[in-house]
């Protein structure tokens, strides 16, 4: 709780101060505006028509509405998706916000008044003054009180407007064209389709080494088991052979069935990813621990990919972090599926390693995102988000 708190008081005042810097530039963006306008005029007229932003103009232009973007991005929660944006675009950004930025500059100096007007009457009448000439009376008191927190929480709305204005006006105006976005979705969409296609040659590749270093060797190993029982002319040798061969098949069958069950366990289809992690956990090696959240089946390629990330994390953890824990949470957040894994192994796990680029194709095809925190010394943290909605 006193975390939360803290939190919440940690991103007000980021957005106070997110609110107040965005107001003194407004003032520079002033200057700089008209400066701009003059520049313009003057290239427009001396080059006859065909010069109409300067390239000085254009340099400004974009670096002040750069500025703006990282503002957001530090201190008022993103900016969102934008790029390919050019000097024209910056110049009528710059414009458009501020209105905006001078509303959140009078709304700061507001509340500022507010605050320093209540300390004074408050401070006063608790040292025995009256400002003002107001002397405190108990009605005097709660419409004081009432009146201050209705304009305070007035005051804080408006702020909080103002922030998502600014957002939304750098996404308008500094965001992709629809072309743009068409463009950016279509590399997106043929970027995945080649990883897909990458992914399953590495797990076709697998189940291949799976089955001709482990199946095959111990069906060839039977077949000369079952040979030399048969060309043996003692009934005791053969009967031996035969014992010994028929404890082959059965690690043979063994085999089979792990890799039957690494490439699709059965559990995942009849009763869904709960129970698909609780086999994992029961066949690992290091004590796994599962906190599960939805209380519904999930899409099924969702439950599928959720599954080979926990799996591919733990058995990562078992083999090389040396962890001697490994907790496994899985939440729904919105419309996403957040899958999270943290090991208290030495860390130092490469994300483009074959076993976690693979994973991230697998992620990337669901239109989703795979980060891995590992650093030296621990713990491993992986998470995926996924679509779910």
């Amino acid at each position: 709780m006193h975390g939360r708190v803290t939190g919440l008081m940690g991103t007000a005042l980021r957005g106070l101060a997110g609110l107040a810097l965005g107001a003194a530039g407004a003032m520079v963006e002033v200057v700089f505006l008209v400066l701009a306008a003059l520049g313009c005029a003057y290239a427009f007229v001396f080059s006859r028509g065909r010069d109409t932003v300067p390239r000085v103009v254009a340099g400004g232009a974009l670096r002040l509405a750069e500025a703006e973007r990282r503002r957001l991005d530090a201190l008022l929660g993103g900016s969102g998706d934008v790029g390919g944006y050019g000097p024209l675009r910056a110049l009528a950004y710059l414009v458009l916000r501020l209105p905006v930025a001078f509303l959140g500059g009078v709304l700061i100096l507001l509340l500022v008044y507010g605050a320093g007007a209540a300390v004074t009457l408050f401070g006063g009448w608790m040292m025995g003054r009256a400002p003002d000439g107001i002397e405190p009376t108990p009605w005097l008191i709660a419409y004081v009180v009432g009146a201050g927190l209705v304009l305070l929480y007035l005051d804080l709305q408006g702020l909080v407007g103002v922030a998502a204005l600014e957002r939304r006006l750098v996404r308008r105006c500094l965001g992709p064209s629809p072309l743009q976005a068409y463009e950016r979705r279509i590399a997106q969409l043929s970027e995945s389709r080649a990883e897909v296609v990458d992914a399953v040659n590495d797990e076709r590749r697998r189940i291949e080494r799976d089955l001709h270093d482990g199946v095959q060797q111990r069906l060839v190993g039977l077949a000369m088991l079952i040979g030399r029982a048969r060309r043996s002319g003692d009934p005791e040798r053969s009967a031996e052979l035969m014992r010994q061969a028929h404890e082959e098949s059965q690690r043979a069958l063994e085999d089979l069935r792990e890799v039957a069950w690494r490439v699709y366990p059965a559990a995942l289809d009849s009763d869904g990813l709960r129970a698909a992690l609780e086999t994992v956990a029961e066949r690992s090696v290091v004590p796994v621990t599962i906190a599960y959240g939805p209380d519904r089946r999930l899409p099924s390629p969702v439950e599928t990919v959720a599954y080979f990330v926990v799996c591919e994390a733990v058995t990562n953890a078992a083999k090389h972090s040396g962890a001697g824990r490994v907790n496994v949470r899985i939440l729904e957040r919105g419309t996403m599926l957040v899958v999270r894994i943290e090991d208290d192994g030495a860390g130092g796990a490469d994300p483009a390693g074959g076993g976690l680029a693979g994973l991230a194709r697998r992620v990337a095809a669901l239109d989703g995102r795979l980060r891995v925190h590992s650093p030296t010394g621990g713990p491993t943290v992986v998470s995926a988000e996924l679509p779910c909605g």
